[in-house]
């Protein structure tokens, strides 16, 4: 019974300790790593909301030139796809903190 829940607890644990977890880098990591990390894969996107920013984060890598969201794969499939589902979870667990957040200080600003 408990061990579906332990699962998804150790895999919330993994895909924040990993610095390219969407959530870890936009609600744990300061807004200039942000912005640094998504002008590096040079996406399109000019803001990031912050709530649910780490799946904008993560779709925001997607969101630019072919080939230019670089980073792990496994097995073919880029990491991002991976850990959409895992930002979304946990962007429900701190959305009380990310809708704070937004109201003080507004979206994260790209350019």
């Amino acid at each position: 019974m408990w061990m579906p829940v332990l699962r998804l607890l150790v895999l919330l644990g993994v895909s924040l300790a990993m610095g390219s977890c969407g959530t870890g880098t936009t609600v744990l990591r300061g807004d200039d790593v942000t912005v640094l990390e998504l002008n590096r894969t040079k996406t399109y996107c000019k803001s990031v909301p912050r709530v649910y920013s780490g799946l904008v984060y993560d779709l925001c890598v997607l969101h630019g030139p072919p080939n230019s969201a670089s980073g792990l794969s496994l097995n073919g499939i880029p990491w991002v796809i991976l850990d959409a589902p895992v930002s979304a979870v946990l962007d429900t667990l701190v959305l009380p903190y990310t809708i704070y957040r937004q109201s003080a200080d507004g979206s994260i600003e790209l350019r």
